[in-house]
């Protein structure tokens, strides 16, 4: 690569430009000057709206949008409007992932079998999250064309996640880690002034501050045939059935799983009888429209222990993990049996938009539950855990579900929640509604001082969980939420209590800090609903599974 200092066309020799040559060069050079103060002059003064006025790094997306607005048609002449540029952020987006989906290909294929494990399991997470990436950012241009704001944003959302969990995951400094960040930064800028130039585009989805009904219902995203196999339960007609005696067409829920059709549009019913399957399960990108469902959470037991101490990374220690959009699971127990000394080891990760888990339970210790990106209904589970026990960065809404806090090792803190929202513009966040939260067994009798427990703490700096119309019990800790690190994110995140009940859930000792809020607003919760947070859209009264599409 060139210095800065060296010419870009080096020649073997110099001539005197001819003295006739000069002027018509200068006249060129003049004219084209003009030309780009021209476009400059447009740009800054065109009664515009800032598409960057709600960025966390306004100079970067001022000169990002510099250059969508001046690649744009005619950009002379007339300044292109707020979706036009956004577009051709996203397109400019799609060609920068590429090259650097190629380059990070690439360092997987050249690191040798004498480099860390872990470092070459963290690269082929992020060959994994460059194609989802990929996915979301192709999807929301479309998007935006046809003004489905919502789509859009969380689509952005979930590309600019996955670039940061490929960077998390790069633990090690040094050359590898440089060459990734080098890689990714530039396209998490592009991700961050996509959502920005998108805030300023009008919803297409109403008055964000209009009420929902408080109904029982399913959202508009779970077809009609969809809610009959949810009333029915395990008496449905399933496409397979998995069976440890032999008595299904499949032994193992892998083996099902990877013979379901790829790009289904129609629901695929997987049946798993009673029984304990050892086993980690994957459900890629391809396998859509899938409903796994068990004889009952204490009955249908998927269990692993991968985990960070022996080897895993985060992102694949998963028990079960689910990219493949529609996803249903239902009656089921998936855990991680790794326990709490082995540190992170996730039980279940869903990487999937649309994904709706129904009175299923999910154990483990830290990081049990990772609710990875887009949007998650979770209705009616047990969660149980230690450590940043739910996290991640979806648009995530647990309703009616229980969430115990287990005994952690000596000197380790509970947090119930870890939320990761790392730009202000993410339509992300954990919503706990008319939820329990609660000591499990083995820490009720220890509760309190020598194990305190908080309702969550703020993995990046836009961190945003409520807490409303649940029940919090008395080992809660009455500052109720934890810091990360000293003062980070405690200005930039949201965090929100509404009228909740229980001997934990006095917030009169609660943290000052400037993010948190008493919510006491009406309009503000119901930001946070089923109908609004993760767009139900227009519900249907059903019988069968009820969720409350707003308070």
């Amino acid at each position: 690569m060139l210095s800065s200092n060296e010419p870009l066309l080096s020649s073997p020799y110099q001539r005197n430009a001819s003295p006739c040559r000069r002027p018509v060069l200068l006249i060129t050079l003049s004219s084209a000057a003009l030309l780009c103060a021209g476009a400059a002059f447009l740009l800054l003064n065109l009664p515009t709206p800032d598409l960057c006025a709600s960025s966390p790094d306004p100079t970067s997306c001022h000169a990002i949008v510099a250059d969508a607005v001046l690649a744009s048609p005619r950009a002379h002449l007339t300044r292109p409007g707020p979706a036009q540029v956004l577009r051709a952020i996203v397109a400019r987006s799609l060609l920068q992932h590429d090259a650097a989906a190629a380059a990070v290909s690439g360092m997987l294929r050249h690191t040798g079998s004498d480099s860390d494990p872990r470092q070459r399991a963290a690269l082929a997470d992020c060959v994994q999250l460059m194609d989802l990436a990929r996915d979301r950012l192709a999807d929301a241009s479309p998007a935006v064309a046809a003004a489905a704001a919502d789509d859009a944003r969380t689509w952005l959302s979930a590309a600019l996640t996955y670039y940061a969990t490929c960077m998390d995951g790069v633990v090690v400094d040094g050359p590898l880690r440089d060459a990734v960040v080098a890689r990714l930064e530039p396209l998490k800028s592009l991700a961050s002034a996509s959502l920005a130039v998108l805030s300023t585009v009008d919803d297409d989805s109403g008055s964000r501050d209009a009420e929902v009904a408080d109904m029982y219902t399913f959202p508009s995203w779970v077809p009609a045939r969809d809610r009959a196999l949810l009333e029915a339960g395990a008496a449905i007609k399933a496409d397979v059935v998995v069976a440890q005696d032999g008595s299904g067409k499949f032994r193992t829920v892998k083996e099902a799983v990877d013979a379901a059709p790829d790009g289904g549009k129609s629901r695929y019913v997987i049946y798993v009888k009673k029984g304990v399957y050892k086993e980690n399960v994957e459900v890629g990108k391809k396998k859509r429209e899938l409903m796994i469902v068990g004889d009952g959470m204490d009955a249908t037991v998927i269990t692993g222990s991968r985990n960070v101490v022996d080897g895993a990374t985060t992102f694949n220690s998963a028990t079960l993990a689910v990219a493949g959009d529609g996803i249903i699971l239902q009656d089921l127990r998936v855990e991680n049996t790794a326990g709490p000394a082995k540190h992170q080891a996730v039980a279940l990760r869903v990487s999937a938009d649309r994904a709706v888990a129904y009175r299923c339970r999910v154990d483990g210790y830290q990081d049990t539950l990772y609710a990875h990106a887009l949007r998650h209904l979770y209705r009616e589970c047990f969660v149980s855990g230690t450590v940043d026990f739910v996290f991640g960065n979806a648009a995530a809404v647990l309703q009616g579900c229980a969430l115990a806090a287990r005994l952690p090792l000596r000197g380790q803190q509970n947090a119930v929640t870890a939320q990761g929202r790392e730009d202000p513009n993410q339509n992300t966040g954990t919503s706990l509604h008319r939820c329990r939260v609660v000591p499990a067994p083995d820490l009720a009798p220890v509760a309190g001082t020598d194990f305190p427990t908080f309702l969550g703490r703020p993995w990046k700096a836009y961190s945003r969980t409520v807490v409303m119309l649940s029940y919090l019990d008395a080992h809660v800790d009455a500052r109720g939420w934890l810091e990360w690190d000293g003062d980070f994110a405690l200005k930039t995140l949201f965090y929100g209590e509404y009228q909740n009940e229980g001997p934990g859930a006095a917030t009169a000792g609660r943290v000052n800090w400037p993010g948190y809020h008493v919510i006491t607003d009406r309009s503000v919760a119901v930001q946070f609903t089923v109908g609004l947070f993760i767009q139900g859209g227009n519900w249907l009264n059903g019988t069968g599974v009820p969720y409350i599409e707003g308070l």
